[in-house]
């Protein structure tokens, strides 16, 4: 009897799984061994990174300049809340109940830079914008940049919107669930098909609830995208609820990996996955790692990994902004979600979860093809805005299963983080968002305080 993951692999894929296999159980033991560690021993490897790193650094200058004040200061922040008092925004928190049982937090920004709302929780009276981040993010990838200018949410308050951020179930917002513990399995088991089901069309029936209106502006980012491209094209009510969906690095098919090994290896048997990381979150030990790297060291990992598996050099993006942002890029996803992503790479379609592992690579072909999400249905208006060095997006195969009514705009030199943090955001991206919330936000949902070509936060 032949396995059938064998007989789908070639030689360098076998090495690349027997490599990558040690290399997981080495990085879990470490993993284990410095959970253990007191809190000085992990300080005194910080410190000694830190060491080795201004020994070998050529660059390195004494004393820091304002900006590098403003990004330690966004890096060491430790939560959404303290990214926004930095730039004196006031936020709120809140709590969703998805009808399958996750607690979703939801952050909002109700008011101006200074200003402070004598109602929390209540209505506004203003358009209301929701955004929803990507992969194994949160909502403080919005709100970590080193100038407010770039920031969107910053730019949309300061605009006349109530500004709301979604949560992920599992990530460090959403860890909760009223049936499961964040420990079992059970709790981890979600892909695509349940942020589509729930975790979107829940959040944003809640905030209608709460701000009284009768839609909002949903401006997603990468994974944020495809969830709503999903949950559009299968709740045909909720694109009532949405006058416009602003789709920035959407993702929807991607092509696949930069990473040869890692890519062919993965398509070949996508639930690998769960013989590397198990079937609770993925990369669980990031934060560790981030805890006992010296940041300009762990600023140099994520980019080498990014270059590695992405082919990204994010030149876009300025060191300062790395370093600050990067201590806030990570949050806990399900391995289920990204084994996801490898089917959706492996079949060439948008589709959902196939829950019969055993079909794929069959000798005799698929006695099934697993529902694919019907995104030519959505009939919510659709802004894309792309990079064209991002490899994760394929534009033409993008268009060909969305809709006729769907508006496209390409930005030069632009690869996938640098639509969240690139240096020219404010030129490049911000005016784009704001312009197309102005075509299909002011009849549908009133108008804001103010649009305008050029726009200006205050200074801290």
């Amino acid at each position: 009897m032949v396995v059938p993951l064998i007989g789908r692999l070639k030689g360098h894929e076998y090495a690349a799984l027997v490599g990558g296999f040690f290399f997981l159980v080495f990085e879990t033991a470490i993993s284990f061994i410095i959970m253990l560690l007191p809190v000085p021993i992990i300080q005194w490897f910080y410190d000694r990174s830190r060491t080795l790193f201004h020994r070998f650094s050529v660059n390195h200058a004494k004393g820091k300049s304002k900006a590098e004040d403003v990004a330690d200061a966004i890096r060491k922040a430790k939560d959404f809340g303290e990214l926004c008092q930095y730039w004196g925004y006031t936020h709120e928190e809140h709590v969703v109940l998805t009808k399958d049982g996750y607690l979703l937090g939801l952050h909002r920004l109700p008011t101006k830079k200074g200003q402070r709302k004598r109602s929390p929780g209540t209505s506004t009276g203003k358009p209301v914008v929701y955004l929803h981040h990507g992969l194994l993010m949160n909502s403080e990838v919005w709100v970590c940049l080193t100038n407010a200018e770039r920031c969107l949410p910053f730019v949309l308050a300061e605009q006349g919107f109530d500004v709301w951020m979604g949560n992920n179930r599992g990530n460090k917002y959403s860890k909760k669930s009223v049936h499961h513990d964040p420990n079992s399995v059970k709790f981890w088991n979600y892909s695509l098909d349940d942020f589509a089901w729930h975790d979107i069309p829940d959040s944003i029936q809640y905030i209608l609830d709460i701000t009284k209106s009768s839609s909002l502006s949903y401006v997603g980012f990468s994974q944020g995208t495809a969830q709503a491209f999903a949950a559009l094209s299968i709740h045909p009510q909720l694109n009532e609820k949405v006058n416009v969906f602003i789709a920035l690095a959407p993702a929807m098919s991607p092509a696949g990996l930069a990473a040869p090994l890692v890519d062919g290896l993965m398509k070949a048997s996508p639930t690998l996955m769960y013989l590397f990381f198990g079937r609770r979150a993925i990369l669980s030990s990031a934060t560790t790692w981030q805890a006992i790297l010296y940041p300009p060291i762990f600023t140099s990992v994520i980019d080498t990994s990014l270059r590695f598996l992405f082919n990204w050099d994010s030149r876009n993006i300025s060191y300062l902004q790395k370093t600050a942002a990067y201590a806030h890029l990570y949050s806990l996803a399900s391995v289920k979600s990204v084994v996801h992503w490898f089917q959706i790479m492996r079949e060439g379609a948008f589709q959902m979860y196939d829950d019969d592992v055993s079909a794929f690579g069959s000798p005799g072909g698929r006695a099934y093809r697993p529902a694919r999400f019907p995104t030519k249905n959505i009939v919510t208006p659709i802004v894309l805005l792309y990079g064209d060095r991002d490899s994760l997006v394929d534009i033409q195969m993008m268009l060909k299963e969305l809709p006729d009514h769907t508006t496209v705009t390409r930005l030069d030199g632009y690869e996938h983080l640098d639509i969240l943090w690139g240096k020219d955001i404010d030129k490049d991206v911000i005016p784009g968002v704001l312009n197309s919330l102005k075509v299909f936000c002011d009849n549908s949902c009133g108008s804001p305080d103010k649009f305008k070509d050029g726009f200006k936060v205050f200074e801290r």
